[in-house]
């Protein structure tokens, strides 16, 4: 099944302030295009696999249908939960954010 990938403002808020700190505060312009370059790339495997990959294992984040896609060379993940045949992505966080807490 091929889904749509639905890329909610909070999640590009939360893409946005990553490649902003990639850019003024390490001041790496290759790095913050790789990373969106990555993103995209995710976005587009995310359109192919998005109800094949688990649930996540937290509860609280089963309970509200999350799953999550690992960008494809970067440490940042998509949570995202599907409504018919779209893919909503809600948030984008790097690997080592204390996610779990931060969705209510």
């Amino acid at each position: 099944m091929e889904y749509k990938v639905v890329i909610t403002a909070d999640a590009e808020e939360d893409l946005d302030r990553f490649v902003r700190y990639l850019l003024f505060v390490k001041q790496n312009p290759q790095a913050a295009t790789n990373v969106l370059n990555d993103f995209e790339e995710t976005k587009q495997s995310l359109s192919h696999i998005a109800g094949s990959l688990q649930p996540c294992e937290n509860p609280h984040l089963n309970a509200l249908g999350y799953r999550k896609i690992h960008f494809q060379t970067h440490r940042y993940f998509m949570l995202y939960r599907i409504e018919g045949n779209l893919a909503i992505v809600d948030s984008i966080f790097h690997e080592l954010q204390d996610y779990e807490n931060k969705i209510r």
